[in-house]
């Protein structure tokens, strides 16, 4: 959700989605997560913890980052159910996991428009300060895409460029609608 504030602030259409069965924040203990269905507003979500221990989920940064996620959209979304969102140009993921289950599910969906999307993993660690690096340099990346006359004859050449540049090593493979 961080990149999705960045680049909303910054004028790009944008969406995000989770790919897990719920949503999952820390809780008191790794053993005890706060989990969520998708759907379930974040407004809920901060007054739900709010309610269990403002200190502890404060503390944490769990409260600030569902408060700013208010800001931002309504609830979480699950990619597997966005078929009715439309196509997307680029899909970023930030966990290597996650791309993959995106790739799978584009290629498990019939490919009727045959319509390309850009699938690409910046691998970001799970913590707040890394998600605000993370969001940066994706940034920066579809800046740099964006730039280009057309991606699909450029995308070897960005992803060397911005490579280089930010010494991270970026996954990406091209599916369809």
């Amino acid at each position: 959700m961080e990149a999705h504030s960045l680049f909303k602030k910054q004028g790009f259409d944008v969406c995000s989605y989770g790919t897990g069965v719920h949503v999952k924040l820390p809780g008191p203990s790794l053993r005890e997560p706060n989990v969520y269905d998708f759907g379930t507003p974040y407004k809920y979500m901060f007054e739900d913890l709010r309610r269990k221990d403002p200190e502890l989920y404060k503390r944490n940064g769990i409260l600030p980052m569902l408060k700013r996620n208010l800001g931002v959209k309504l609830a979480p979304q699950r990619w597997q159910d966005n078929a009715a969102d439309g196509s997307f140009d680029i899909v970023l993921t930030f966990e290597e996991k996650v791309f993959d289950m995106v790739l799978e599910d584009l290629h498990n969906r019939d490919q009727v428009l045959l319509k390309s999307v850009l699938v690409i993993n910046l691998e970001v660690k799970d913590n707040h300060e890394e998600a605000a690096i993370g969001a940066r340099l994706a940034l920066d990346l579809c800046e740099q895409i964006e730039a280009v006359e057309s991606w699909e004859e450029s995308i070897d050449d960005v992803i060397a460029s911005f490579e280089n540049r930010h010494r991270r090593k970026l996954l990406y493979s091209i599916s369809f609608y």
